[in-house]
């Protein structure tokens, strides 16, 4: 029995590496690495129609004041994340986060089991905000130090898939039981899968060959200050980062226009929360679909630059059409696909931008625009959108932010090509190693 059991594994995981061209020694890595993605997206997804709620629950008028808050919160983080990665090996330091956010979720459930108060439930929107974007960038930063941009083409789509997996897990627990042990026992759900995440973290870390070389356990030197003037002084990080400030711009124009229609359609909590556990349901499904099946292919064949325009244009046809109708069916349609072309083909192929810059870039400089960067467009995007609502209507405002998604496009357009040079110019400069080393 043993031996036909051994045989239908080595079979599937033959399957497996056949289908998404993964060699043996790459086998482990990316499944350590698919794992980690799903439990700690499973945890993050418990709770983020919580926090939807949440939001609006504090009024859809004070939305800019939540964004600003967690850009606050961001600029006051990030400098004590520079400050550990310079005195600590990340190999060690990295894990101990996750731990640590572990037992803040612990102690939002104490909170949450004895009092009741609208401070806790923005503090806890503010504090979800941030936890999504810090530990999300870890995980890209770790994968981008163990895979090369050749690998990263190839297997980013099944990693991206883990996460995927559990975005779709997540809001199938709460589902299922928020009624059946109450909203707030699922935090202790969301610890244990959490812990789950930094389990298999640890198992990446001893999978990885690239975790044996010295130079990347090594604490790393920098601040936010250094992300900062590392992002400045090349124009490559430069162009990656009005890329994402653009994009953060766009979905947080689509988020407040969603807090609008939604808060306008819904009148009851419990539909508005219903509303955004099956939206995400439809978006990871149709996300892992594509990740599965579509992202390698399309980033291989149809190239970066077809890859990080695809979204923008999306978003482009979604404006107009929210600017014709502001219905909830047109909303959901919008959001499915623009959420799930963007998690499924935007975001694999904008950290494969990522691999062709130094360690320091990757923790500093990719750390700043993934977190304070992004959220501080959100917080300006969030205070011009509310400016625009005081001045025109949701329909007027989507019709404006169609140059917007037009400019993001052309974003994408250039730091494709910038990452198509940088690619053409190591290959000939391997080249002429190899044509030296063999004259010599």
């Amino acid at each position: 029995m043993d031996n036909v059991t051994k045989s239908m594994n080595q079979k599937q995981m033959d399957f497996v590496k056949k289908a998404f061209k993964i060699s043996h020694e790459e086998l482990r890595p990316v499944s350590a690495s698919f794992f980690y993605f799903f439990f700690l997206m499973s945890s993050y997804f418990i709770l983020r129609p919580v926090r939807d709620e949440m939001g609006i629950q504090a009024g859809i008028e004070n939305l800019q004041w939540l964004f600003t808050g967690t850009f606050i919160t961001m600029l006051l983080i990030v400098p004590i994340f520079g400050y550990l990665m310079k005195r600590f090996q990340r190999q060690k330091l990295i894990p101990a986060i996750y731990i640590f956010f572990c037992l803040n979720i612990l102690i939002f459930y104490g909170f949450f089991s004895f009092f009741t108060s609208p401070l806790i439930s923005v503090i806890f929107f503010v504090w979800l905000s941030v936890f999504n974007l810090f530990v999300i960038s870890i995980f890209w930063s770790f994968n981008a130090d163990i895979f090369s941009s050749d690998q990263a083409k190839r297997l980013y789509g099944p990693i991206a898939a883990g996460g995927s997996s559990g975005a779709i897990f997540g809001p199938v627990i709460t589902s299922s039981l928020a009624g059946q042990i109450g909203v707030i026992n699922l935090l202790l759900i969301s610890v244990l899968l959490l812990g789950l995440a930094t389990y298999f973290l640890r198992r990446l870390i001893k999978h990885s060959n690239v975790w044996r070389e010295k130079k990347l356990v090594a604490p790393i030197e920098g601040s936010i200050w250094e992300g900062l003037k590392l992002m400045i002084r090349s124009s490559y990080l430069k162009q990656i980062g009005l890329f994402v400030l653009l994009y953060t711009c766009i979905s947080t124009f689509l988020y407040f226009e969603q807090a609008h229609i939604i808060s306008e359609a819904f009148t009851v909590s419990e539909d508005r929360t219903s509303y955004f556990g099956f939206r995400d349901l439809l978006v990871n499904t149709s996300t892992l679909f594509l990740q599965f099946f579509i992202t390698e292919r399309i980033l291989r064949k149809a190239g970066i630059i077809f890859c990080l325009i695809l979204v923008p244009v999306v978003a482009s046809f979604g404006f107009l059409s929210l600017g014709i109708s502001q219905s909830v069916v047109v909303l959901l349609i919008v959001q499915v696909l623009y959420r799930s072309l963007n998690f499924s083909i935007q975001r694999p192929s904008r950290e494969v931008l990522f691999t062709k810059v130094s360690v320091q870039e990757k923790y500093n400089a990719k750390n700043f625009i993934d977190t304070t960067l992004y959220r501080g467009g959100d917080a300006l995007s969030g205070w011009l959108f509310a400016g625009l609502s005081a001045l025109a209507s949701l329909q007027a405002i989507s019709f404006l932010a169609i140059p917007l998604a037009v400019v993001w496009a052309l974003s994408g357009l250039r730091s494709g090509r910038l990452f198509n040079s940088m690619t053409f110019n190591l290959d000939k400069n391997e080249l002429q190693d190899v044509i030296t080393k063999k004259s010599a």
